[in-house]
């Protein structure tokens, strides 16, 4: 009993080392200052933005932002994913939303086109502001380098269209489960693990007829 205690003891301190190690990066140890920044401001201000690192993952965080007043995008609550890698702050992190979006500077895919995520990134840059950017090219967008053409003539061309098309977006957002981001992973690897399993099954009753025929 002693041993075993001791030995859970001796594994719960590892645990904790590991943990501490890994949060030792310097871009570990600054997500978790830009972490301690939104948090304050979410108390001290209503900037439409919200966002925390996955429980499991400090370098992947959920994002919501709260479309701007008195735009096409008002009141709509849509969902990104921020990516981030051993060298931030020095290079950007891969930011792509999660809701649909109909926007001449977000792709198909989600991924955005903006101008402080490529060549104008730099290191001052937070996650704040970040999403503060993204939330303010929604009403701005960069139609001469348009990700998507379609929004982009809309937008130039014929902006009733183009607000209706954002409306349908933004009563989208309204629909959706803002907690089901963090869990789309682990659903999806629940997925191909229960398709792995079913297809051990079907080898193993293939090889079950086979030995049936051979005793035959």
């Amino acid at each position: 009993m002693a041993f075993a205690q001791q030995r859970g003891s001796d594994i719960g301190h590892l645990v904790k080392q590991a943990k501490e190690k890994q949060m030792s990066t310097p871009a570990r140890r600054r997500l978790m200052r830009d972490f301690k920044r939104i948090q304050q401001d979410s108390l001290s201000s209503s900037g439409g933005i919200s966002a925390s690192p996955l429980s499991d993952n400090v370098m992947i965080w959920n994002a919501i932002i709260i479309g701007p007043s008195e735009t096409p995008f008002e009141d709509g609550t849509f969902r990104l994913r921020l990516t981030f890698d051993e060298q931030y702050p020095n290079k950007p992190p891969q930011v792509k939303f999660i809701s649909e979006m109909f926007h001449p500077n977000v792709y198909a895919s989600g991924e955005l086109c903006l101008d402080i995520l490529q060549n104008r990134w730099s290191p001052t840059y937070d996650v704040a502001s970040i999403l503060t950017s993204v939330q303010s090219l929604l009403n701005d967008p960069n139609v001469s380098s348009p990700a998507n053409v379609e929004a982009a003539n809309l937008w130039k061309d014929h902006r009733s269209q183009y607000i209706k098309r954002v409306r349908m977006t933004v009563e989208k957002s309204w629909g959706e489960d803002l907690s089901e981001g963090s869990e789309e992973e682990d659903e999806d690897d629940d997925e191909e693990e229960e398709e792995e399993e079913e297809g051990d099954d079907d080898h193993d009753d293939h090889d079950d007829d086979d030995d049936d025929d051979d005793d035959q």
